[in-house]
């Protein structure tokens, strides 16, 4: 069995992270992007990058289904 990380401080810094197919996410800041991610420009608190991920990913549909329609 693994075991779970160590908790983050509540006033961590992310980013938000985009894929090629548009989908959405945070990361911590203080880290290296995981590969096949890209930053956006959105950073803030957890809370603060979630909110603009809610604001501008407004169709969930992965952006290969959306042009193969």
């Amino acid at each position: 069995m693994s075991a779970s990380p160590a908790p983050r401080p509540a006033g961590d810094r992310y980013v938000v992270v985009v894929n090629h197919e548009e989908q959405y996410s945070v990361w911590f800041a203080d880290r290296a992007l995981p590969a096949g991610w890209t930053a956006t420009g959105a950073q803030g608190t957890r809370q603060e990058c979630l909110d603009h991920i809610e604001q501008v990913w407004t169709d969930l549909t992965p952006r290969s289904v959306r042009a193969s329609r």
